[in-house]
């Protein structure tokens, strides 16, 4: 019995039964039955448009079926040839005999962002947003349903907070966003972010919050408690607290949200008299000034990477996550010895480690931690509590110029939107913060408690988005970035080529208004260099990678695509238009600029070029 479907197919069908060699009529659509082609088939249909003069000749040489699927899609075919044909892009030729190769339908041929090819089909090339999303999840928003509202408003990246939450309700978050990746063509990040062992805050007795008041006396213990804790009781995880700190000292939380003065220590307690009075929150980060210098003996001798943090790591490298964020990173070294853990752990998978810039020993080896870490954060809230605020706006600047100059993603952190927690319209002043850091062209703005504990999620992930489409908007207008220099990285000749190529395809699209930059890549190398240059239209990443189209999801500017490609690369390029013809991202006319890093296995030298051309 026909389905619905087949029923409403059957009056189109000019041709019943195809034999082993059948001519069709130019003038005509066809539509014929999949199956009595081939056997297995991704699709129930194949439609055979009319041709203008010429006719086709089908044989039943087939090349091998990949793949199916329940859907009802029908494949395409089309002809640029008398004696060539292809099916959904894919061409094929054997000894002059036309051979039709059946492939996935068109999703499968081609990955991509739900969320992107809505924009890309609903205003084109120049809608796209250049600056990448990161949100923290937490209760606020983390259910299968909210977290599709996350996708949907735009979230690239999902940040999971290991100061807080158990490694079951971490992994189910990550579950779901697998699924959602899987199932609704979404394409998030997963980054798990490290605890770190600084000094900070216990959980508060299960408290999500409590309000301090001016005068009350509150105390900070070592001690261990079973059951609930004293009123006015806060249990820290440093073991030489009481001995470091002493009467007179200034003991500041989560940055200056809330300050006490060290009235009286007695053994393992510290009494504190509150002196500015705020919310303390659970694990919150705390430090200790003397004298208005901030005091570093205690902190110093803790290691970056605590005993908890390797647990959580190595949960974190079997639960898949495709970044791993490290807090109060100060030398370069440790960013060596995980990423070595990593890939002795992990070979297969590609896992990005992103340092956090957020004490004073990270700024004074700013350089080379970011020279090996895979990206950096400038973790602003905590960084704001050891050094005066004052410098803060230049100390971020400093450190998104260094990321881009030695092509790294850098994000941009902290108190984006606070004010969004409670409220659902950030202040004027939230605005124009975010505002300066899309000017400064960072890689990604990120979310905190705004997302993972506010009551305006939603909002404030909307916010971040059209601000960084307006602001975008504006310095294309403008031209603010024009005569932006970088500094040459590459030391090879091989890596020279690259860049330079890089480097001159950005600056052809600018001059030229190309619609877009093509960039096949197989380890995202060079895309990452086209990204640096921020150019204005645009970036195509095409790998064949799952995980290099994950990683990219980071870069400014970048759309990654996924998709399997031969090393010729003017046959990626004309099955590329095809597909994307096919799924109503560019059209005809649109001009583009395309490069490579794919080398032909069987050529010691690789002709690396750049492409300009238009969609035919």
């Amino acid at each position: 019995m026909l389905s619905s479907y087949d029923k409403i197919m059957a009056p189109a069908l000019q041709s019943a039964n195809v034999n082993t060699h059948a001519s069709l009529p130019s003038h005509v659509t066809h539509f014929i039955p999949m199956n009595q082609l081939c056997r297995r088939s991704p699709c129930r249909w194949i439609r055979i448009p009319a041709h203008g003069n010429q006719s086709i000749s089908l044989t039943r040489k087939f090349a091998q079926v990949v793949g199916a699927t329940n859907r009802d899609d029908i494949a395409t075919l089309s002809t640029e040839s008398p004696e060539v044909v292809s099916l959904n892009g894919a061409h094929q030729k054997q000894g002059g005999t036309e051979t039709l190769t059946v492939e996935k339908p068109l999703s499968s041929l081609l990955e991509v962002d739900t969320v992107t090819e809505g924009e890309l089909k609903e205003n084109g090339f120049r809608s796209t947003r250049r600056t990448k999303l990161v949100c923290t999840i937490g209760p606020a928003c983390c259910s299968a349903e909210q977290l599709e509202a996350m996708a949907m408003g735009g979230m690239n990246v999902a940040r999971l907070n290991f100061c807080h939450g158990t490694k079951e309700w971490h992994s189910e978050v990550i579950q779901r966003v697998r699924k959602l990746n899987v199932e609704k063509g979404y394409s998030i990040a997963v980054m798990m972010d490290t605890e770190g062992s600084e000094i900070h805050m216990g959980d508060l007795g299960g408290e999500s919050a409590v309000r301090t008041e001016d005068g009350e006396v509150w105390v900070f213990t070592v001690r261990k408690f079973e059951g609930t804790l004293p009123p006015r009781t806060v249990q820290v995880n440093y073991e030489g607290f009481a001995e470091d700190i002493i009467i007179g000292d200034e003991l500041v939380v989560d940055g200056g949200m809330v300050r006490f003065e060290v009235a009286e220590k007695v053994g393992p307690d510290v009494h504190c008299r509150c002196t500015d009075p705020g919310l303390l929150l659970p694990r919150a980060n705390l430090t200790f000034w003397r004298g208005g210098h901030l005091v570093r003996e205690g902190n110093s001798m803790l290691p970056t990477i605590s005993s908890k943090d390797w647990i959580d790591i190595d949960f974190g490298i079997a639960q898949g996550v495709d970044f791993i964020a490290i807090s109060f990173v100060k030398t370069a070294d440790v960013i060596k010895h995980l990423k070595s853990y990593i890939a002795a752990r992990s070979p297969q998978r590609l896992i990005g480690v992103l340092a956090k810039i957020e004490s004073c020993e990270s700024l004074k080896n700013l350089k080379d931690i970011i020279l090996v870490s895979d990206g950096a954060m400038v973790a602003r809230g905590d960084l704001g509590a050891q050094i005066p605020l004052e410098q803060v706006p230049s100390v971020q600047q400093e450190v998104v110029q260094l990321c881009r100059q030695l092509n790294k993603p850098v994000i941009v952190a902290s108190q984006l939107l606070e004010s969004m927690i409670e409220f659902p319209t950030p202040t004027r002043a939230e605005v124009a913060d975010v505002s300066e850091m899309v000017r400064q062209r960072v890689d990604a703005l990120m979310l905190s408690g705004e997302s993972a504990m506010g009551k305006f999620p939603d909002k404030a992930l909307n916010v971040l988005r059209t601000v960084s489409l307006r602001i975008e908007e504006w310095c294309r207008e403008e031209k603010l970035h024009q005569h932006a220099t970088l500094q040459q990285l590459a030391t090879s000749l091989t890596d020279q080529i690259s860049e330079q190529i890089c480097n001159a395809g950005a600056l052809m699209a600018n001059k030229l208004e190309a619609d877009a930059i093509f960039v096949f890549t197989k380890g995202g190398h060079m895309a990452s260099l086209l990204s640096r240059n921020r150019p204005d239209c645009p970036i195509f990443a095409f790998t064949d990678s799952k995980d290099v189209r994950i990683n990219l999801n980071l870069r400014w500017g970048l759309i990654p695509f996924r998709l399997d490609f031969s090393e010729d690369i003017e046959l990626n390029l004309r099955r590329t238009f095809s597909l994307l013809k096919a799924r109503g991202m560019i059209k005809t006319g649109d001009l583009i600029i395309a490069v490579s890093d794919i080398a032909p296995s069987n050529q010691s030298n690789m002709l690396q070029s750049i492409q300009v051309r238009k969609i035919p």
